[in-house]
């Protein structure tokens, strides 16, 4: 079956959110760029905290980044991942915000100041309900994206997607599902899940990447190719446990033969490097900066 934006939100359970509202904000300047640090009420009435991270000097309507944060099984980060990284990223808030970008970041469900259920518990309470936590993850960073769209301080013409590892998964399939995603690259996930499943490797994923059915009708390939012609960039290191070679190649092919049928081959690019597993490296880091400079 081919990738349908409507089949796809069945299958996560869910749909997609309005904006959140501001419950409260505070600023704080640093070295060239300023800190938010934001109360939001979602649509379905929860608080969560959000970051938001600009330049200090720029005016006008800037280009914009939705980050979508890491796992790791370092519960405890969640947003605090744009400011601080993980031991397989560095910091790129202060970095994108000295670049000319403004970035948001929320706490997804289960992380940051979001840590009251367990992933075990949260996936089976919405499993039993008929919803995955993919669906909740996706619907609210689609609710997120419409309020960064909104904010006067950006263009809503000119905004990517990012994200790593578990962040990796939320943009590549947002950005099929929105077309307000002008550009995405993703870092450290891209692997086709039927060929996880037949190599034994995909219990390396966590309990949020469950959606039922899935790999008897979708497959990442189709999803990667459903942005086509928007551009995107995929990193992977070749040594990851979590996408094994045989999985990545399977997906990167059929991503590949969707950007070609959509006359934009150029717009598909792979970063793969050797010797490297489940990390951020420099030539990754430039790589994605450079991406967003080309492309928004």
């Amino acid at each position: 079956m081919s990738f349908t934006r409507g089949r796809f939100w069945q299958l996560l359970g869910d749909a997609p959110q309005g904006a959140p509202a501001v419950v409260s904000q505070t600023s704080e300047s640093r070295d060239g760029y300023v800190i938010e640090r934001l109360r939001l009420r979602l649509e379905r009435g929860e608080e969560i905290r959000g970051i938001v991270v600009r330049p200090a000097a720029a005016a006008g309507r800037l280009p914009a980044i939705l980050y979508m944060h890491s796992h790791g099984g370092h519960y405890e980060v969640g947003a605090d991942e744009l400011l601080d990284g993980q031991d397989y990223i560095a910091p790129l808030g202060p970095e994108l915000a000295r670049a000319g970008f403004v970035t948001l970041v929320i706490d997804m469900p289960l992380f940051g100041e979001r840590r009251q259920f367990t992933e075990s518990e949260l996936s089976k309470a919405l499993l039993w309900r008929g919803r995955t936590v993919m669906g909740q993850m996706l619907s609210e960073l689609s609710g997120a994206l419409t309020y960064l769209a909104g904010r006067p301080d950006v263009d809503p013409a000119r905004i990517g997607g990012f994200g790593i590892s578990m962040g990796s998964t939320h943009a590549l399939m947002l950005a099929a599902l929105d077309d307000r995603l002008k550009g995405v690259a993703h870092l450290c996930c891209f692997a086709d899940y039927a060929t996880l499943i037949d190599l034994g490797a995909h219990d390396r994923h966590g309990h949020y990447m469950t959606i039922p059915g899935f790999v008897a009708e979708l497959s990442t390939g189709e999803i990667a190719g459903a942005i086509a012609p928007r551009p995107q960039l995929i990193c992977i290191g070749a040594e990851d446990k979590l996408t094994p070679p045989a999985a990545v190649a399977k997906a990167r092919a059929e991503a590949e033969a969707a950007y070609a049928r959509a006359g934009r081959p150029e717009a598909l690019s792979f970063l793969i490097e050797p010797g490297i597993g489940h990390q951020a490296t420099p030539t990754m880091r430039a790589a994605t900066l450079d991406f967003f400079r080309d492309n928004l």
